[in-house]
């Protein structure tokens, strides 16, 4: 027996227009139908509707997680500021954390994600490499203290999500608890009925190596990732590489310094030169931690400031300011070049390659240099790649321009290695006899994010449109007006209902059929019964809620037909 909901007892209110602040299609969708309601910024309440929702992916992840083997458990939301504190993230998330103290003075966090507390678990429960290898994992509130929440539930500052972790005694243990974890993000994503592409991406304050993201293309996601039209390679924008490669720059003449004077940007540079911006070298000036460091790009390309950030991460980075300026005679403002730097890290791009020459600047006010080459007349500490990645750089897999497109990030996967089994001193008794180094795996699925996602992806001008696997009912009941027509409804309801199929009847009075299906096909079931104008003679019409197509049947027929599906 699946459940039937009364619409007529069922806390539900429909909006006609979109609520004012809200700026994606599922943020407008899921408030005007009924779903979620906004308690203060970035935090959600969860209505009937939308807790069925959250629940049915909730469930698909567990039966799908479950079936790998992994075990799942439940840990405190609030966490003492300890283990944080030893692996360094207390800092390092810096203002994403929600921190409190209790009325002794303790420090506590909201956790953002689990990898600490985890491995402290395990640490206590687990002792031999027989114990091993395990996969525990939870589906919980997190918290990340977000300055920008946006979005409705997609970008929010209190959110469902499933993290879980793998401890293996070996790398190649840790392998196949990543390729299981892999190939059951496949199957839910499935059974979401999710467009997702799975790309190369960054570790970054997680940590580790491998690393992959799970995008749903949509015109609100958050994430940029590249897409190859010739191979199979995909990936995050922050994770996309360029080869470098080293070009003969023997023939280059001396570095020959050129009067360009008002010309502190590339633009007015290249203006004045008659150039391209492409032959010129951008030096920008960051501080990381505090020290001043120069990193050179192409002059029509821009500095991917959280690209830089997470290949030099857990420093900090940031812009310099007109203080850092004083005193400092090598430093001229918008005319900086690498070569006569003193005591500053020059990082560059690859495509800054030994060899290549540029116009720079000569560190000199109204001054630049032309022939100015990497490797000879100036040396590149590291070689990083920092650019913002453009429609039509090439792949790194074949060389084919690549194409940028918009996604959610609704799951991440990472090979963490022994980052925190070392900070915690992870061990377990080996087969030798010798305590040996634990290996662990985290892998996340954002479970509300995930509802936001499908609604981007399946919604049409008339509402949602749910897959079946996560819809609040299998099918919606419309009762067009008429005592006859409701009586029927709710009987219909009642056999679907017996027949194991989930219900949600509009039996409501005093609302007008228009009211109704306007009301259906906003909260987007699967399938749409209506008894109209035939209920006198037992025939419903049956509406496909994505297709439109539209038949009249029975009422055996029509429970046949939906029972069956």
């Amino acid at each position: 027996m699946a459940q039937v909901q009364r619409m007529s007892r069922l806390m539900v209110k429909t909006l006609r227009d979109d609520p004012a602040d809200a700026e994606t299609l599922s943020h407008k969708l899921l408030v005007r139908a009924g779903y979620v309601r906004r308690n203060s910024a970035g935090i959600w309440t969860w209505l009937p509707l939308g807790k069925k929702v959250l629940d049915n992916i909730s469930r698909v992840v567990r039966e799908e997680m479950d079936a790998i083997g992994a075990q799942e458990v439940l840990l405190p939301a609030l966490l003492p500021k300890e283990p944080y504190e030893a692996s360094a993230r207390w800092e390092e998330y810096g203002d994403l954390l929600f921190r409190l103290k209790d009325r002794k003075g303790g420090e506590y966090l909201l956790g953002p994600t689990h990898e600490e507390i985890f491995t402290l678990v395990v640490k206590d429960q687990v002792a031999s490499y027989k114990d091993l290898p395990v996969m525990l994992y939870q589906i919980q509130t997190k918290y990340r203290d977000e300055a920008r929440p946006r979005s409705g539930v997609l970008r929010g500052r209190e959110f469902q999500m499933k993290d879980s972790y793998s401890f293996d005694t070996t790398d190649e243990g840790l392998a196949e608890s990543y390729a299981l974890h892999r190939a059951a993000y496949q199957k839910i994503f499935a059974r979401l009925g999710l467009d997702y592409r799975i790309v190369s991406a960054v570790s970054g304050a997680m940590g580790g190596s491998a690393s992959e993201e799970f995008l749903a293309p949509a015109a609100a996601g958050e994430d940029t990732f590249v897409d190859c039209p010739s191979c199979d390679y995909a990936a995050n924008t922050e994770a996309v590489t360029f080869a470098l490669k080293p070009v003969d720059g023997s023939g280059v003449g001396p570095v020959e310094e050129l009067d360009t004077p008002d010309t502190p940007t590339i633009e007015t540079l290249a203006e004045h030169l008659g150039v391209p911006a492409s032959a010129t070298l951008k030096n920008l000036l960051v501080k990381v931690d505090g020290e001043i460091v120069a990193v050179g790009v192409p002059g029509n390309r821009e500095v991917d400031l959280g690209k830089l950030g997470e290949h030099l991460a857990p420093a900090v980075v940031e812009l310099v300011t007109a203080e850092d300026f004083e005193g400092r005679g090598d430093l001229v403002r918008g005319y900086v070049g690498p070569q006569g730097l003193e005591k500053v890290r020059y990082i560059a791009d690859p495509r800054v390659a030994p060899g290549t020459a540029w116009i720079t600047g000569a560190n000199k006010v109204n001054t630049h240099a032309k022939n100015v080459v990497a490797g000879r007349d100036f040396e590149v500490d590291d070689y990083l790649d920092v650019v913002v990645v453009e429609e039509g750089d090439p792949c790194p897999k074949c060389g084919t321009g690549l194409k940028l497109d918009r996604a959610i990030e609704i799951g991440h996967i990472f090979q963490l290695g022994r980052k925190y089994a070392d900070t915690f001193q992870l061990d377990v008794l080996g087969q030798q006899g010798k305590p040996v180094r634990v290996t662990m795996g985290s892998y996340g699925i954002g479970v509300s994010r995930a509802v936001a996602a499908v609604a981007e992806q399946s919604a049409d001008e008339q509402g949602l449109c749910w897959p079946k696997e996560i819809a609040p009912a299998d099918v919606h009941v419309v009762a067009a007006g008429k005592a006859l027509q409701t009586e029927l409804a709710l009987d219909v309801s009642e056999k679907l209902g017996a027949a194991g199929v989930r219900v949600l009847v509009d039996d409501r009075a005093g609302v007008s059929p228009g009211v109704k299906f306007t009301d259906a096909e906003l909260i987007g079931v699967p399938k749409i019964l209506v008894a109209g104008r035939r209920s006198a003679e037992g025939v419903l019409e049956l509406k496909d809620r994505r297709t439109g197509e539209r038949e009249e049947l029975t009422v055996d027929e029509a429970i046949a037909r939906l029972a069956a599906e």
